[in-house]
């Protein structure tokens, strides 16, 4: 940065005129030359406006400088998810006013776009990434990176997950060196159920958060491998709960209770997937133990450990009839329309009402889910769905169903932590 930026912003702060600040020293046209950076000067010219000023040209350059260290060490904290520093440093640099007319302006609007982001102040965000794309063909070849990669992130929060590993994959890697990307590359394939490339991604996330030590990030990305092995056919389900378990211990140590409580209720999701009913509750009861009542997590562990004790045969009828009620009551409390839907067809599915259980999945839940994006719902109850029109011989229902989960991407199973609940 030339430091005739700096020259003018403290003349205008100072609310002089350039011949009033060049008086006796050079004319108000070479004044405005200095400012525009359209001539050579000397230092003693500089010294002279900046003692006029009342500033030291060094120090203030020293001060640009120490601005760019803040931005790094803000986009770190937001990386690292470490939500103090994060909160310090932006309180920080928006006391900076001297940022607006330095060459990081554009880099800290980006900055603070990655900010809302994680704070999933979508509105806001989008209208930075909305400015930055009009002038993106004249950004520098990191901040053109950069808001690529924030686009991505946006574009898979608001659930756009072909366009979002579009515009991950326009990333250039040798002009942006931040791997981190990579994790939402996985999540974008994970919830399109491409399984191995969302695997091969989060491999290469684990990578990069363990050779930053991202540790919270490190625990997310492994927990996303072993989601995308879970109905592999020559898995070893009993090595994935282990490996679960090692995350939950892990989370201790790490003092992440948010992921422990996705660890916890994913460990379950396992064990009712491989019916083994018993192990399943007691998870999805942990879970709801570690979770706030009325949570989307706390909702959806009560739901499976219900489902899990129906599929199990390990309550009676009255007794998970009188659950299943509660959980619709609490969902309701919560103004929770996904699981309003879902418990109302679990208490359908336990009092064995199987024409309204398809028709209420039908009309009501299958659009509520399609609504929310829950795309590996929607596929395992069209299949359902199908199934049931092809057992009771109703054919047009059947290939109307069928159309629709053969022809489109389908997201794949369980919780994660960044699609719902994680920062």
């Amino acid at each position: 940065m030339h430091v005739g930026k700096i020259i003018r912003f403290y003349r205008e702060k100072a609310g002089m005129t350039q011949d009033q600040l060049g008086r006796g020293i050079c004319s108000d046209t070479h004044v405005s030359k200095i400012e525009r950076g359209s001539t050579d000067v000397s230092p003693e010219v500089i010294t002279l406006l900046a003692d006029r000023l009342g500033i030291q040209i060094r120090q203030e350059l020293h001060h640009l400088a120490e601005i760019k260290k803040r931005l790094h060490a803000w986009h770190e904290a937001i990386m690292l998810l470490l939500y103090d520093d994060m909160e310090v440093i932006k309180e920080e640099l928006e006391k900076e006013s001297l940022i607006q007319i330095s060459d990081y302006k554009t880099l800290y609007k980006l900055l603070q776009g990655r900010y809302y982001l994680v704070h999933r102040k979508l509105g806001k965000a989008y209208g930075i990434i909305n400015e930055m794309e009009r002038t993106k063909s004249k950004l520098p070849h990191y901040e053109s990176n950069l808001l690529l990669h924030i686009t991505g992130i946006y574009l898979y929060y608001t659930q756009d997950y072909f366009k979002a590993i579009e515009t991950l994959n326009s990333i250039n890697e040798e002009e942006y060196n931040n791997p981190e990307y990579y994790y939402y590359l996985a999540m974008s394939y994970h919830w399109l159920e491409s399984r191995m490339m969302a695997y091969y991604y989060s491999e290469k996330a684990l990578r990069h958060f363990k050779d930053t030590h991202n540790f919270l990030k490190s625990i997310d990305a492994e927990m996303l491998m072993l989601l995308q092995i879970i109905y592999d056919d020559n898995r070893n389900y009993q090595t994935i709960a282990n490996r679960f378990e090692n995350i939950i211990k892990s989370c201790d140590l790490c003092q992440a209770p948010q992921l422990k409580r996705i660890a916890v209720h994913n460990l379950g999701f396992l064990y009712q997937e491989n019916k083994a009913y018993e192990l399943a509750g007691r998870y999805y009861q942990q879970t709801m133990e570690l979770s706030e009542p009325k949570s989307a997590l706390y909702l959806l562990s009560f739901e499976g450990y219900i489902q899990s004790c129906a599929e199990g045969k390990l309550l009676a009828k009255e007794e998970l009839l009188s659950m299943a009620q509660d959980g619709l009551s609490l969902s309701k409390e919560a103004r929770d329309e996904v699981h309003i839907a879902r418990f109302y067809l679990l208490i359908l599915f336990i009092e064995e009402n199987i024409a309204e259980y398809y028709s209420s999945l039908r009309l009501t839940v299958l659009p509520i889910l399609r609504k929310q994006g829950d795309a590996f719902l929607v596929h395992r109850y069209e299949k359902n769905l199908f199934n049931y029109y092809v057992e009771t011989n109703q054919t047009d229902l059947a290939l109307e169903t069928a159309s629709l989960f053969i022809n489109k991407a389908k997201p794949a199973p369980a919780l994660q932590a960044e699609k719902s609940l994680h920062q």
